[in-house]
């Protein structure tokens, strides 16, 4: 499988993202990141995950910050993201993921990467308690 980031995989609809902060998604949190997911009612790509984040403008008034920020953890789901593809091959369900920046300051890849593969391990354990 490539490590690359197309397209197909960014989480763009509008109709997701409301619906997902509007209490139908779930949630949970793996400082500094917060990962927001639902099922998603039909399939918009042949991606298992479509990806979204966001780094709040609140606390990073620089774009600049903002960007960086952005990279890292886009980095961090591409190299990581083969672990959900691997444990829900056969899916038929496709999940929209909105990653949410919950820091205060700037932290490095290397804590970000951590954060993002422990996110991504909790997230495969509750979809696969939820279909048991």
């Amino acid at each position: 499988m490539a490590a690359t980031f197309s397209k197909a995989e960014r989480l763009k609809s509008r109709k997701v993202i409301q619906a997902m902060f509007s209490r139908q998604g779930e949630s949970f949190g793996q400082y500094p990141l917060r990962l927001v997911w639902m099922p998603m009612e039909e399939r918009r790509s042949e991606f298992p995950v479509q990806f979204g984040l966001s780094v709040p403008k609140r606390h990073f008034k620089k774009a600049v910050q903002r960007n960086v920020l952005r990279r890292k953890i886009r980095e961090a789901y591409r190299l990581n993201k083969y672990r959900i593809y691997r444990d829900l091959p056969d899916e038929e369900q496709q999940y929209g993921f909105m990653v949410l920046y919950t820091g205060r300051e700037m932290h490095d890849y290397e804590t970000i990467e951590k954060a993002m593969q422990q996110m991504i391990r909790r997230f495969i354990k509750k979809v696969k308690q939820g279909r048991k």
